[in-house]
């Protein structure tokens, strides 16, 4: 096995498990890519007569990728005497890991790539691996790394200083100590803090959250390589992971959630109260405290530095980078003169004077003759001289035994899915098919429910107006609370039984299941409200819609915040090109959570999969 060094950074190596990585997080990640304006393309769309490099890119990197793009292109590269146009688009990791297994739908997820750049080399192995699974020809080599940044530990300064940093090293076993104790932040002498609460991602759909999983599981064997399968099965272990795990605020596919709704907290005053850390990417960390906490300045937008900033800590028992490889595709849709002008690219990009606008983006160079810079100091809460422990990959069994073992440790949730049956949900949802949006979402509601364990408490409500006798509520719960164990089959069969109605009284439905939820709270779960919608809020005996989403936004803003609070976040699916996003985006924010984009119905069984990755 390779061991990772500063010079030659090696990312984690996602397990052999398809399900749950590639197909998990291609399911997961399209909404976000889908939500996510990323800015005009203008200039790298037409390449003319060129010889053109189609290039997709994950997310965190596309302004970049972009702008290197633009400058390659002006440049007068040529192959035989023809020029090269590269043309990026943003593709998420995991979906295009398994684009190039299952086949490349240019229709619907755009040109298929010669270059495929995903934030991992880890994503290269598990496309070779899964191609050989079904007999076909590995797609990528060895991959050239374009940037680099180690997964922290981020905290606010003030709670990083009662850890005793920057002086003290501190790892995962100062967060499992502050993780297992009843008294939390006062056993530091800080009971105004509350409990500790962790940000995670799911490390089924994350790169940072199986980077997370790995170094805590390393920390609780006490190594730094050869992790094993014996390992993961002592008791200690599993008792630490476990332990970690309970602190979770919620999981996820992104960062990017936990970010935002820490700098929106931030700005009222309150991010202390939201999370006291989050396993991220250290480039995360200086966008944050630049007050860029997405890594995009949408046009018009100003930075606005945070009150209080986070600080990278590097766990004193180890991490591991992400290198953000560039991998030419050995497939038959590249041609010689495509994979000579992507090696020409390449080139390009690890150029001296191009690997400094990697820093400009808060990424380390690839090249390692390349000396780290600004912004990759202390005035952005970094540290250029950390991590001084790098952590050994494990090998691919062990890494589909830490899944699995995370599939028994992680925080179980208490859910409820408020779905909408108003009339406008018997409308076409996919013109091929000739499925409703209602069937469409009924499927995807069912496909979703093997993401959940069989601890998980899933409650099912419908909610439309004039639903007349016997029902004196419009919201109608078919399935109560109860663990998927035994849910499962009366979800299926329920759920199934739906059919478009009347009206949508959104606000009056999504109050009357908050509060029902807040009643329920279990401080051993995450606690959540799914909501999916495809019209805004239409309810006629209404008479201010107004100060009706108002009271519903205090509401739902006043149950996650401070000492004793029970927390429940509220996931709207925006459903169709009616629903009303802008009410939706506020209804999350309100709560703390993220609103998912499904304007396109055919859409819905990706952006669900996404949502249920939350928990």
């Amino acid at each position: 096995m390779s061991f990772v060094t500063a010079q030659n950074p090696i990312t984690t190596m996602p397990p052999r498990r398809w399900r749950g990585i590639a197909v998990g997080v291609a399911l997961a990640t399209i909404a976000a890519a889908c939500s996510i304006d990323l800015g005009s393309t203008t200039g790298i769309d037409d390449p003319g007569s060129c010889i053109a490099i189609e290039t997709s890119v994950s997310s965190e990197k596309i302004e970049l990728m972009r702008e290197l793009a633009t400058d390659f292109n002006e440049s007068g590269a040529e192959v035989d005497g023809t020029c090269v146009f590269v043309r990026p688009q943003s593709k998420a990791s995991g979906l295009g890991a398994q684009l190039l297994v299952e086949g490349w739908d240019e229709l619907s997820e755009g040109p298929r790539p010669v270059i495929w750049s995903p934030a991992s080399a880890a994503w290269g192995a598990v496309v070779n691996q899964r191609r050989a699974d079904v007999g076909l020809p590995s797609a990528v080599s060895d991959g050239q790394p374009f940037m680099v940044t180690p997964l922290v530990i981020a905290m606010p300064r003030p709670m990083a200083e009662a850890l005793g940093w920057p002086d003290a090293e501190i790892g995962w076993a100062d967060i499992l100590a502050l993780a297992e104790s009843d008294d939390g932040w006062t056993d530091l002498g800080h009971p105004e803090w509350g409990e500790f609460r962790l940000g995670k991602t799911n490390p089924n759909f994350s790169t940072s959250g199986l980077s997370a999983l790995i170094a805590q599981t390393y920390a609780a064997a006490g190594k730094t390589s050869g992790l094993s399968s014996e390992d993961l099965a002592r008791p200690n272990v599993v008792e630490f992971g476990r332990g970690v795990e309970s602190a979770v605020v919620h999981y996820g596919d992104t960062t990017l959630t936990f970010l935002n709704n820490w700098f929106r907290a931030d700005q009222r005053g309150a991010a202390l109260a939201y999370a006291s850390a989050a396993a991220v990417e250290e480039k995360s960390v200086i966008d944050y405290n630049r007050g860029d906490p997405d890594g995009r300045l949408d046009p018009g937008e100003e930075l606005r530095p945070p009150r209080i900033e986070l600080v990278a800590v590097y766990p004193a028992e180890g991490t591991l980078y992400s290198d953000n490889p560039l991998f030419v595709v050995d497939e038959s849709w590249v041609s010689p003169e495509q994979a000579a002008g992507a090696e020409l690219f390449i080139e390009f990009v690890q150029t001296a004077e191009n690997q400094a606008k990697v820093l400009e983006f808060g990424f380390r160079p690839g090249n390692p003759a390349v000396p780290i810079d600004t912004p990759i100091s202390p005035e952005f809460g970094v540290d250029p001289n950390q991590p001084q422990t790098l952590l050994e990959v494990p090998e691919p069994r062990v890494m589909t035994g830490l899944l699995d073992l995370w599939s028994e440790q992680r925080k179980s949730a208490q859910v409820t899915m408020l779905l909408d049956v108003s009339g406008s949900m018997g409308e076409l949802g996919d013109i091929e098919t000739r499925a409703t949006k209602l069937e469409l979402a009924v499927q995807a509601v069912i496909n979703a429910l093997d993401e959940f364990s069989s601890e998980d408490q899933v409650r099912i409500v419908t909610f439309t107006t004039d639903a007349g006798p016997p029902f004196e509520s419009r919201i109608v719960e078919i399935v109560p609370f109860g663990p998927m164990s035994t849910n499962e089959a009366l979800i299926r069969q329920r759920v199934a039984g739906t059919f478009p109605q009347a009206g949508t009284p959104l606000y009056e439905s999504v109050q009357q299941v908050f509060d029902e939820a807040t009643a329920a709270y279990d401080p051993e779960r995450i606690n959540a409200v799914v909501v999916l919608t495809d019209g805004f809020n239409d309810d006629n005996e209404t008479s201010d819609d107004n100060a009706q989403f108002s009271a519903l936004l205090d509401s739902l803003s006043q149950g996650g915040e401070g000492v004793g609070s029970r927390p429940v976040r509220v996931f709207p699916i925006a459903y169709g090109s009616d629903a009303d996003l802008g009410v939706l985006e506020s209804i999350a924010e309100a709560s703390a959570a993220a609103v998912y984009d499904a304007s396109d119905p055919r859409s819905i069984d990706k952006v669900f999969a996404e949502v249920v990755s939350n928990f």
